[in-house]
């Protein structure tokens, strides 16, 4: 079924509307149609279509078809006309593609040719649409790329590198990290980025079906008419090969020789097709350890992995997140009418300390559903009770509460001043992710007079006194004990 494709026909001639609707109805689509240059502008201003089909000459009409096309492409450049004519001339069909037309065909017409004509000016809006919203999207890519942290400018320093080079990437890293942003952060800013950008989610097709997706098919391939693959439709551009691990191993064999060769062959087909696409690919998997196993062929993982790029968890740069914070909100409010409210101090050390498992994802998520909770009350600055559970509990759980501060008035001096300096410094590790030296650096300690104060505090246990995974900010390198 094509129910969800806005098709319009402009015609002056009632039965060759009737004809082409027939036609279109037939293939599932659900046509309108215009009479005159009058009733198609109302029709194009009602809905936005995605192709029209519109006759040249419009008799009694204040507009002929080609100044419909250049008084329509001037609004919305992605509409793609088709143009028919029955006295259709060689200059009239050059005049109209030179005037942004997609395509012309003369009447009378062949019912296959306008389908297949169709199909391909449907594909190609598609891909002008996700284009202009990859160039929108280019404005505030980094807002999610926030931050001053060493990780943060090597990132983008190497993004920068990547985009003006057109060698194939590889983006691995965890869920929510930012593989497919820095996938369109590189496109954006390369030589292909007025060229389409097509992700391609390798896992969510059966092997015929994914194959039917990449490399397109012929007419009466399984009985069914001819389909455009993603490689030809991004003619130019790049293709996003997102969870590559996951592409069947019969697949895996074809695209090699995409890579190799730089040629398209359509299932059902012995053509094969030139064409200029860069690849990126993403993985959050162990592709070394798939190779082993056999479901990652070697030559394709060797041939994708020119440039390889990891994408930082954000619990290793923790340091960005108040940027981050900021950036975010200015996205998502940036289409409401919302005052731009503030986080304390306090809420975004407690942002900082989280350990984030759902990445950037997850805190782009964590403001929003703080937005959400908020509900009409117009609240100038969010504190540590305006967060949600996960990340209050955590904040809780490194922190000295009020409780405890409680306790302290009771004790001698020393015992309560040694019981605040171990929370204290306990809070600040999990803050800055285990790592020591950006510790000793924030509480104004030398590294060395910060180790000998954990060392008596006790801060760390028996198996975590080695100091394995402390300055690379892993949090699984230290094992603190609480007091």
């Amino acid at each position: 079924m094509n129910w969800a494709a806005d098709i319009l026909i402009v015609d002056d001639e009632e039965d060759i509307r009737n004809l082409i609707r027939g036609i279109l109805e037939d293939e599932g689509y659900k046509p309108r149609t215009a009479s005159s240059a009058k009733t198609a502008y109302e029709a194009i201003s009602k809905k936005t279509p995605d192709v029209v089909i519109q006759d040249i000459w419009l008799q009694g009409s204040s507009d002929d078809g080609l100044k419909i096309l250049e008084t329509v492409k001037a609004q919305d450049p992605t509409i793609a006309f088709v143009m028919i004519s029955g006295h259709g001339t060689i200059e009239t069909a050059v005049s109209a593609i030179k005037m942004g037309a997609y395509d012309f065909i003369e009447k009378p017409f062949k019912t296959d040719r306008l389908l297949v004509m169709i199909r391909r000016a449907l594909d190609n809006v598609a891909l002008r649409r996700e284009n202009e919203t990859l160039r929108r999207r280019a404005e505030t890519i980094e807002e999610e790329i926030a931050g001053d942290s060493e990780i943060i400018r090597n990132l983008q320093s190497i993004l920068d590198r990547t985009a003006s080079a057109n060698s194939r990437v590889l983006l691995r890293g965890e869920p929510g990290t930012g593989k497919n942003l820095a996938a369109r952060y590189i496109h954006a800013h390369s030589k292909r980025a007025c060229n389409p950008f097509v992700i391609l989610n390798c896992s969510t097709f059966n092997p015929e079906r994914l194959e039917e997706e990449i490399f397109g098919t012929v007419n009466g391939y399984r009985g069914e008419p001819s389909r455009t693959g993603v490689i030809e439709q991004a003619e130019g551009g790049t293709v996003v090969l997102d969870e590559v691990g996951d592409m069947p191993i019969e697949t895996q064999g074809k695209f090699v020789r995409v890579l190799q060769e730089e040629v398209v062959q359509r299932l059902g087909s012995s053509e094969r097709k030139p064409v200029d696409i860069r690849f990126i690919a993403t993985s959050t998997q162990n592709l070394e350890g798939l190779m082993e196993q056999g479901r990652l062929r070697q030559d394709l993982f060797y041939r994708l992995n020119v440039v390889p790029i990891e994408m930082p968890p954000l619990r290793s740069r923790r340091k960005d997140i108040p940027a981050l914070v900021d950036s975010l909100l200015t996205s998502i409010l940036k289409s409401s009418d919302r005052p731009r409210p503030k986080f304390s101090d306090q809420a975004l050390t407690t942002l900082q300390a989280y350990s984030w498992p759902g990445n950037i994802s997850q805190l782009r998520n964590t403001l929003e559903w703080v937005l959400i909770m908020a509900g009409t009350a117009q609240k100038s600055e969010f504190g540590v009770n305006d967060l949600p559970p996960e990340v209050k509990e955590n904040h809780l759980s490194g922190t000295i509460n009020e409780n405890a501060t409680l306790d302290l008035i009771h004790l001698p001096l020393r015992e309560a001043r040694e019981i605040f300096e171990k929370n204290y410094l306990l809070a600040q590790i999990n803050r800055f992710g285990g790592n020591i030296s950006k510790t000793a650096q924030f509480v104004g300690m030398e590294r060395s007079a910060l180790h000998r104060k954990m060392k008596t505090l006790d801060v760390f246990s028996e198996e975590g006194k080695a100091e394995g995974g402390a300055e690379g900010g892993a949090e699984g390198g230290l094992k603190l004990k609480r007091a």
